[in-house]
């Protein structure tokens, strides 16, 4: 019990690091107490950061599978092949690049999150008066 009790006190110290990662404030002469109701607002108020939504994967693909047969399809029968052969091929390539730009996007909006709620944390903790070193 008596290892047990130190370790649960450096945890609870080191939540809010922990939580709030992104985001180093200077705790020097700073009031520990008044600190942590502040982190726990300011987190609290990052989490209402509103999530961009792309769109869909299915509208993505779809929209890019009907270019790539059409592209598929005229370059065919410009080159004098079978123009529905040419538009299956394209057809499949369109749906392939509609599914990693559906990705890409994805991941782009995931990092856009994350540093909006970062930029709301630090503004925060700055107009509360804390010094906010990145």
């Amino acid at each position: 019990m008596k290892l047990i009790l130190p370790k649960l006190m450096m945890l609870g110290a080191l939540a809010p690091l922990m939580v709030c990662a992104n985001v180093i404030v200077d705790t020097k002469d700073v009031d520990q107490t008044q600190y942590h109701a502040d982190l726990y607002e300011c987190q609290t108020l990052s989490q209402q950061v509103q999530k961009q939504q792309g769109n869909s994967a299915g509208r993505d693909m779809v929209g890019s599978a009907a270019r790539g047969a059409v592209i598929g399809a005229a370059g065919s029968a410009i080159a004098g092949g079978s123009g529905s052969n040419g538009a299956k091929v394209g057809a499949g390539i369109g749906l392939v690049s509609g599914a990693l730009k559906h990705r890409t996007e994805k991941q782009h909006d995931g990092k856009a999150y994350e540093l909006e709620k970062d930029n709301v944390m630090k503004k925060c903790m700055a107009n509360r008066g804390y010094t906010v070193l990145n």
